[in-house]
């Protein structure tokens, strides 16, 4: 690598003075499919989880920018070298961590184009076919979930590509406030109030704190392992009253389909029977199981989102579309535009004060956005629905195989159910019928030392969660090249390394570090 202290001001013969040269950018482009095809084809190979010490980095790259060009074979040289070490492959069919960030040839390519292009599509005029592919594609994906005709534009309501689900959840929440507000008074936004359950994810809490809601009137309802750790409509209208005898505002409540810790799913009918009494919005997260309610087997799992005023999932989480892409649909349009629009001089134009278009720029935070429709529709033409459904189904079954696996062997147990293609489980050491909270804490702190010690091997990567005070270790089954085999021998490295653990050495050191710090 060069430096900014090689001075040199004429221009190296070696490149073109253009920097989108056509030809230049033809030949290097097919460079960098090569590698990446290169790398999909041995990414198997790699350590799952990434091997590397913080500050890895700066031993590697120069202090300074180079102040000449460097080749794009230099480059590639270095990104294999000194990045890819650095990179924890979400792609590897070793990968069953957090939840999937699943791609495909049709999301990559859909997404080359979409760069490519480099629109900057912020209303309908700065690019027509921007907006209005994703007012198509939104319908499209809409129908494949059979929402509500009140979520799509022909409908009245309508949809929109966040970047996030936190975008998403930041938007309605947005909508909601203002059209309270509008009602009591701006004067009273400290007694507005947004539920969610202690599942839910800490997305909600954000968006709360950036939207202006008093960090007092933020609930995270208590759920309870006998409903599967899903949000209880009982609980949910207890904390709602209190709430109302205590003269707040109940305003906004986020329903999850698929919670991040273990895919528990809130019970939506009962939910949003409750939220219409107080006419609380309610946005339906199914940022992860969303994907999988294309599936008619799966669809009852948002059966009640016809009372919701929101609903949205992340197609690039287990839709074979590449970071980022958010789906969200809304009732009522127009409650987003009032919250979140601006007209400055320099945006007026025919086509916005016709009124006969969408500027989408008023339905999101920021005012750039980046063509993200492309890349979904060449998903969706590229595989078609029953492809789509099919390979959603392979990971499930998948989920199925690796679930039944633990149930053969008598020292784990599956903690939750699982309803869609992640399993969370654990190896149970001490006995908790008589040990309580003791017995508890020992399968904790063993199952924690279990997982680093897997993931350290580099074979496979797992996350976990604790849910109802339970340490659980999260296999989630996702990623695009993972086969049944690949479950299978993910088994068999748990089992091997549970098996040359040591509970009982680790439970003495436990011990003995606890005594010392008496």
């Amino acid at each position: 690598m060069g430096s900014l202290y090689t001075d040199i001001t004429e221009n190296s013969p070696a490149l073109p003075s253009n920097p989108l040269d056509p030809e230049e950018f033809r030949r290097q482009g097919h460079m960098v499919i090569d590698f990446l095809a290169d790398y999909y084809r041995e990414i198997g190979t790699y350590p799952v989880r990434s091997q590397v010490e913080p500050g890895y980095l700066r031993k590697c790259i120069p202090e300074s920018a180079p102040n000449q060009p460097e080749p794009i074979e230099t480059i590639l040289k270095d990104v294999q070298s000194h990045i890819v070490p650095g990179i924890t492959h979400w792609q590897s069919p070793n990968y069953f961590a957090y939840f999937p960030s699943s791609g495909s040839t049709a999301g990559f390519l859909g997404e080359m184009l979409s760069t490519g292009f480099n629109i900057v599509g912020f209303n309908w005029m700065s690019s027509p076919a921007a907006t209005e592919l994703e007012s198509i594609v939104m319908d499209w994906v809409g129908n494949m979930l059979k929402l509500p005709s009140s979520f799509l534009f022909s409908g009245g309501g309508g949809g929109v590509l966040q970047g996030t689900t936190c975008e998403a959840i930041l938007c309605t929440l947005t909508a909601a406030r203002d059209k309270m507000l509008d009602k009591i008074g701006r004067d009273q936004i400290g007694k507005l109030v947004v539920y969610g359950s202690d599942q839910t994810h800490c997305a909600l809490q954000k968006a709360a704190q950036i939207a202006g809601i008093h960090p007092a009137n933020f609930r995270a309802v208590r759920t309870f392992i006998s409903d599967s750790f899903g949000l209880s409509p009982a609980e949910l209208r207890m904390t709602v009253e209190a709430d109302i005898a205590a003269g707040l505002v109940p305003l906004f409540l986020c329903a999850t389909v698929g919670t991040t810790s273990s895919t528990a799913v809130d019970f939506l009918p009962g939910l949003c029977k409750v939220a219409t009494e107080h006419e609380i919005w309610v946005h339906v997260d199914a940022a992860y199981a969303g994907s999988a309610c294309i599936c008619p087997e799966f669809r009852h799992f948002i059966d009640g989102v016809e009372d919701a005023d929101s609903f949205s999932f992340n197609a690039h989480k287990w839709f074979f579309t590449t970071l980022d892409c958010c789906c969200l649909w809304v009732k009522n349009p127009k409650s987003l535009v009032r919250a979140l629009s601006t007209n400055p001089e320099y945006l007026k134009n025919k086509a916005t004060e016709s009124k006969q278009v969408v500027d989408y720029k008023d339905w999101q935070i920021a005012l750039s956005r980046r063509f993200r429709s492309l890349k979904l529709w060449l998903v969706l033409r590229s595989y078609g629905v029953a492809n789509l459904r099919n390979f959603l189904r392979s990971h499930v079954k998948m989920a199925k195989v690796f679930e039944g696996l633990i149930s053969l062997d008598s020292r784990f147990e599956v903690v939750v159910p699982r309803y869609f293609a992640t399993v969370c489980f654990r190896f149970v050491h001490a006995d908790e019928t008589d040990g309580g909270d003791e017995a508890l804490g020992i399968n904790n702190e063993i199952n924690k030392k279990l997982l680093e010690r897997i993931n350290a091997s580099g074979k496979i990567y797992m996350t976990h969660a604790v849910i109802g005070g339970i340490y659980v270790i999260r296999f989630a089954v996702g990623a695009t090249l993972t086969e049944e085999h690949h479950v299978r021998d993910a088994w068999k490295v748990v089992q091997q390394h549970t098996t040359l653990f040591n509970p009982d050495s680790l439970l003495r050191y436990t011990a003995c570090r606890a005594l010392r710090a008496i």
